[in-house]
C-alpha cells in the first residue's frame, strides 16, 4: 500500500525549488544595487524595487487567497471539483470587463478592479439566489454555479467574436498576468485578504463539524445553511479580490486543495492553511520560471495559463495517491440515484411528447428569413432549392446534440456527480487541442484534417485519463479530477495561443463556439445514424446505469462488474463526444443540461432517461441552429453559443424550483 505524500514534504520541495530559482532571478539585479549609479543601472534598480519584488509578493498573496478559497468551497460543497470558478467568479468578472469595454468605456475611470469585483459578485449573487431554494445544498449550488459560469462565458464569447479588435486585451487578462508597476496593488490586495480572513477564523469550528455530515452538524447546534452561505461568501470575496488584481488564475483554487488531500491531514483548519501555502508556492515557482524563460517579455506573459500547464501534470502525477472523502448526503439535497424521483410517465405522454417534438422540428426546418428580413415558411416551390442547404445542418446539429446529451447522462450516473459532463472528463479538451494543432500548424480549418485531429485528440485524452485513474480501479472521483486537470491544461494552452495574437486564435475561438453551417449531408446523416446506433448500445447497459449509482459494494453484491462496466461506459461516452465535437465544437453545455432537465422532470427509468436526454439534446441543438441562421440574418451566429444561452435559463429555473410543493 502506498503511503500518502505529506503536503509538508511537497511544500518543502517547492520552497527549495523556489529559493533556487529566485536566487537565479534576483542575483544579478541585487548585485547591481552596489554598482555605480549610471542611468542604465538606475533603471534596472527601479525595475527590481517597483516591478520584480512587488510581483513576487503578489504571487504569494494570490496563491494564498485562491488556495484558501478553493479549500473552503471543497469543504462546504463536499466536492473535489469545487473551485472559485465553480461559482462563476472569474466568468462574471470577465463578462463585466467585456461589457464595460464595448458599451461604457468611461466606467474604467472608477478602476478596473472595482468593475471586475462587481461582475464577480453579481454572478455569485445570482448563483446563491438560485441555490437558496434548496438551502444552499452542495449539488444545487454547484449546478447553479456551472450554469451561470457557462452562460457568462457564452455572452463573453459573443462579445469577443463581434468586437475582437477591442477585446484582445481580455485574452491576456483572462489567462492571468502578474505584471506589476508599483507596490500599491500588492498592498491593497494584502489588506483585502486580511480583512476577509479575519471573519473566516470564526467559521473554522462549524466548518470542521461539517466533516461529520450536515445532519450531525445540525444535531450539535450548527446552523448548516447559514454557515454555508457565510463560508461561500468569504471564499468568493477572496477569489474576486485576486481576480480583480491580476486576472483569471483559476487552477490554483482547484489544484492546491487537491494536492493537500494527498496527505493525511484530517482537520479542516490545517487543510485550509496548507492549501494557502501550497497555492502560494505553486504560483511563486511558476511565475519565477516564466520570468526566467521569457526574459524581458515576461511582463506580458500570462502566468495564469502557465500555472495550469505546470500544475496540471503535477496534479495528474499525484492523482493515484489522493484520498477522496465520502460524500455525506444532505436531506436538503435531491438524491442522485434511481429512487430520487416519483413522478410516473405513461405511454400516451411519451407519444404526445414525441409527436410534439417532431412537429416542432418540421416547423423549424421550414421557417426562414427573406432577403428583406421578413419571416416566412418555406413553400413547395422553394423547398427543393433550400432543403439541401438547411437539412444537413439541422440533421447534424440534432445528431450531435443527442450524442452529447446521452454522454452526459451516462457520465452523471456512473460517477454519481452532477458536475460530470464530456468537458469535465477531459474528452472535449482533447478535441480542442487537436483542433488547435490543426489550425495553428496548417493555418486553415480544412474539414477532413480538423475532424481527424479532433477525433484523435478526444481518444488520446480518454486513454490518458483512464490510464491515470486505472491504478485505483477507475474510481469516479479520480477520473473526474484527471479530466478536470486535463481540461485546465487544454484551456491554458489555448489561452497562450489566444494571447499570442495569431489570426488562427480567432478561428479557433469561432470553432469552439460551435457552428454546423458547413456540414454536408453525408456527414450529417452519419452523425444522426451514430446517435441512434449508440443510443441502442447505451440501452444494453441500462442495468449497469441503474445499479452503479447505488455504490461500488452494492453493485458488486448484485453481480455488476464494477471496474469493467465503468470503463466500457466511459469509453462509450467518449466515442459519442468524439463524434459530436467536430460537428458543433466542444459544446458540452448540452451534456450537462439535458440529463438534468430529464431528471428534474421526474423520469425514473434508465432507458426512458437515455431516450429523453437524447431528445432534449437534439431539440435544443435544432432550435439553436434555427435561431443561429435566422435571428441575426444575414449573419450566421454560432450554434453552440446560442444553445448555451437558450438552455441556461431553463436549467436555472428547474434547479431553483426542484422539490417545491406543487
Amino acid at each position: 500500500m502506498k503511503h500518502a505524500l505529506d503536503p509538508r514534504v511537497l511544500s518543502a520541495g517547492l520552497l527549495s525549488l523556489g529559493l533556487i530559482l529566485g536566487s537565479i532571478l534576483l542575483f544579478g539585479p541585487v548585485q547591481g544595487l552596489d554598482d555605480g549609479q549610471t542611468l542604465d543601472q538606475t533603471f534596472q534598480n527601479l525595475i527590481l524595487i517597483h516591478a520584480t519584488l512587488p510581483r513576487l509578493v503578489m504571487c504569494v498573496l494570490c496563491g494564498i487567497g485562491l488556495g484558501i478559497s478553493g479549500a473552503i468551497l471543497q469543504q462546504v460543497l463536499r466536492n473535489p471539483l469545487a473551485a472559485p470558478d465553480t461559482l462563476a467568479v472569474s466568468a462574471g468578472a470577465r463578462l463585466a470587463l467585456g461589457l464595460v469595454t464595448v458599451f461604457a468605456p468611461g466606467l474604467f475611470g472608477i478602476g478596473r478592479d472595482l468593475i471586475a469585483i462587481a461582475g464577480a459578485l453579481a454572478s455569485t449573487v445570482i448563483v446563491l439566489t438560485i441555490a437558496r431554494a434548496r438551502q444552499y445544498s452542495p449539488i444545487s449550488t454547484i449546478l447553479a454555479g456551472l450554469v451561470v459560469s457557462l452562460y457568462c462565458g457564452a455572452l463573453a464569447t459573443i462579445l469577443v467574436l463581434a468586437k475582437d479588435r477591442y477585446l484582445v486585451g481580455l485574452f491576456i487578462w483572462g489567462s492571468g498576468s502578474l505584471s506589476q508597476q508599483s507596490w500599491q496593488p500588492a498592498l491593497d490586495l494584502g489588506l483585502r485578504l486580511i480583512l476577509t480572513l479575519l471573519p473566516l477564523a470564526l467559521l473554522m469550528r462549524p466548518l470542521s463539524v461539517l466533516d461529520a455530515g450536515p445532519e450531525l452538524a445540525r444535531i450539535v447546534g450548527v446552523r448548516v445553511e447559514r454557515v454555508r452561505l457565510y463560508a461561500i461568501g468569504l471564499a468568493v470575496l477572496l477569489a474576486a479580490f485576486v481576480t480583480s488584481a491580476v486576472g483569471v488564475i483559476g487552477f490554483i483554487g482547484l489544484a492546491a486543495p487537491a494536492l493537500v488531500s494527498v496527505g493525511r491531514i484530517q482537520r479542516f483548519p490545517s487543510r485550509c492553511i496548507w492549501s494557502g501555502i501550497m497555492g502560494a508556492l505553486i504560483l511563486l515557482v511558476t511565475d519565477i520560471c516564466v520570468q526566467l524563460a521569457a526574459g524581458k517579455t515576461g511582463a506580458f506573459f500570462p502566468t495564469g495559463a502557465v500555472t495550469a500547464v505546470i500544475g496540471s501534470p503535477l496534479l495528474l502525477l499525484l492523482l493515484s495517491r489522493m484520498r477522496t472523502r465520502p460524500h455525506q448526503q444532505d436531506l436538503n439535497e435531491p438524491a442522485f440515484g434511481p429512487q430520487a424521483l416519483s413522478q410516473r410517465w405513461t405511454l400516451p405522454v411519451y407519444l404526445a411528447l414525441g409527436g410534439g417534438l417532431a412537429g416542432l422540428t418540421i416547423v423549424l426546418l421550414l421557417i426562414g428569413r427573406a432577403p428583406d428580413g421578413s419571416w416566412y415558411l418555406l413553400g413547395p416551390n422553394a423547398f427543393a432549392d433550400v432543403l439541401p442547404w438547411r437539412l444537413p445542418r439541422m440533421l447534424g446539429a440534432a445528431g450531435a446534440g443527442g450524442l452529447l446529451a446521452i454522454a452526459g447522462y451516462i457520465l452523471q450516473r456512473v460517477t454519481r456527480n452532477p458536475m460530470a459532463s464530456p468537458e469535465i472528463m477531459g474528452v472535449s479538451a482533447g478535441a480542442v487541442l487537436g483542433a488547435a494543432a490543426t489550425l495553428f500548424l496548417f493555418g486553415g480549418s480544412y474539414m477532413f484534417s480538423l475532424t481527424a485531429s479532433t477525433v484523435t485528440g478526444s481518444f488520446v485524452a480518454l486513454l490518458f485519463v483512464l490510464a491515470i485513474s486505472a491504478r485505483r480501479s477507475a474510481a469516479p472521483e479520480r477520473i473526474l479530477l484527471a479530466g478536470v486537470a486535463l481540461s485546465a491544461l487544454a484551456d491554458a494552452l489555448v489561452g497562450l495561443l489566444m494571447a499570442s495574437g495569431s489570426p488562427s486564435a480567432v478561428l479557433l475561438l469561432a470553432w469552439m463556439s460551435g457552428s454546423s453551417a458547413g456540414i454536408g449531408l453525408p456527414a450529417a446523416a452519419m452523425t444522426a445514424a451514430a446517435a441512434v446506433i449508440l443510443l441502442c448500445v447505451a440501452f444494453l447497459g441500462s442495468r449497469w446505469l441503474k445499479i452503479l449509482p447505488l455504490g461500488g459494494s452494492t453493485a458488486l453484491s448484485l453481480g455488476v462488474p464494477v471496474v469493467s462496466s465503468r470503463l466500457l461506459l466511459f469509453v462509450l461516452a467518449a466515442v459519442m463526444t468524439a463524434i459530436a465535437t467536430p460537428i458543433i465544437g466542444p459544446i458540452t453545455f448540452v451534456g450537462l443540461m439535458a440529463p438534468h432537465a430529464v431528471r428534474l422532470s421526474g423520469i425514473r427509468s434508465v432507458p426512458a432517461g437515455l431516450a429523453l436526454s437524447a431528445l432534449v439534446g437534439a431539440l435544443l441543438m435544432t432550435l439553436a441552429d434555427a435561431l443561429a441562421r435566422t435571428i441575426a440574418f444575414p449573419m450566421q451566429l454560432p450554434t453552440g453559443i446560442l444553445a448555451s444561452l437558450l438552455a441556461g435559463p431553463i436549467l436555472l429555473y428547474l434547479i431553483a424550483h426542484e422539490g417545491r410543493p406543487r
